[in-house]
């Protein structure tokens, strides 16, 4: 089948861009390494300081960096189905700004990374149960209700953010802005965040049909048998999970969620299917390719990757609304 040919090409190809933005960030860096010395390293079969800061350093961060952005590309495809709405964003729902009062109370109190990420995904979860809780009234919830909800919500939480750095310790606001920004210098082991992309992934794939007939719209999907009232709660708290599993590794990184989904989705058409792990594989891409530029331009000074990842989408955000601005006469 032509289809599924086309299909196979593109993840195909998508793959393959993920493995090579992942060996350039090896390579690529204050101390440049070669291909031979990457994969000796890789192998097991070098020593001393290569060996150290590509499997210690820079693999870790790659990878990390990696599961982010295919997470922020998977809650914004659900997104952008859950709400109908091409222009729907991971952010826009308050999570990242509940994330970012959690890790920004505790950088403050002084904690370490295990005390940032405990607090940014405990400040996500509570963001998300308040946007739902809110949004849920009497006739249940609707996507305009969802949405104005999250960007109140999302308001809230900016106002609050702002009050911690104006009060918050001198020695203390680069590290804060640099989470606020996005920051992957400070990753640990990433096999929980890879674990949880994986998941998130194969949990949401089993309902690629009912996604699609969900984004026909609602009436649609109930009468062709689709549980519209379960599946929206799933595909909300799957994509807030995500984000709140990307926020809490990565600080709040913008545009990936928002950007990779259209152009994958000018690429590859609007089935669920291909669109969910094509934009897995080409979110997770672009991260760690933005990290890589952020570590090397100034190196050996580093650059919040969120500036990157702006820098990035705010152009190609531009030219993909006046694409889908409706010509007028």
């Amino acid at each position: 089948m032509p289809t599924r040919r086309r299909a196979l090409l593109i993840l195909a190809a998508l793959a393959g861009l993920s493995q090579l933005s992942i060996a350039l960030a090896l390579m690529v860096g204050s101390i440049p390494i070669t291909p031979a010395e990457v994969l000796a390293s890789l192998l097991g079969d070098a020593s001393g300081v290569t060996d150290d800061v590509v499997r210690s350093l820079r693999l870790p961060r790659a990878l990390t960096g990696f599961a982010c952005g295919g997470l922020l590309a998977l809650a914004g495809a659900l997104l952008q189905v859950l709400l109908r709405n091409p222009l729907a964003d991971p952010y826009v729902l308050g999570i990242s700004g509940g994330a970012g009062i959690g890790a920004l109370l505790a950088i403050v109190l002084g904690f370490g990374v295990a005390g940032i990420n405990g607090l940014a995904f405990v400040g996500a979860l509570g963001a998300m149960l308040l946007v739902f809780g809110l949004a849920h009234g009497e006739g249940g919830w609707t996507q305009s209700r969802l949405l104005l909800t999250g960007v109140i919500v999302a308001a809230g939480c900016g106002a609050v953010v702002t009050l911690m750095l104006a009060i918050a310790p001198e020695e203390r606001l680069r590290g804060m802005l640099f989470w606020l920004m996005g920051d992957l210098s400070q990753t640990g082991d990433p096999q929980l965040v890879l674990i949880l992309l994986v998941v998130a992934l194969l949990t949401t794939l089993p309902f690629a049909r009912e996604l699609n007939l969900l984004a026909r719209g609602a009436d649609i999907a109930q009468a062709l048998g689709v549980a519209v009232g379960p599946l929206r709660r799933g595909v909300y708290v799957m994509a807030s999970l995500a984000t709140a599993a990307a926020v809490t590794h990565a600080g709040a990184i913008g545009f990936i969620g928002l950007i990779v989904p259209h152009l994958v989705r000018l690429a590859a058409g609007n089935d669920q299917r291909l669109l969910l792990p094509a934009s897995v594989l080409a979110g997770g891409s672009l991260l760690v390719i933005a990290d890589t530029l952020a570590r090397s331009v100034l190196a050996p000074q580093q650059l919040p990757v969120g500036v990157l990842t702006a820098l990035i989408g705010v152009p190609v955000f531009l030219f993909l609304l006046s694409r889908a601005a409706p010509d007028r006469h």
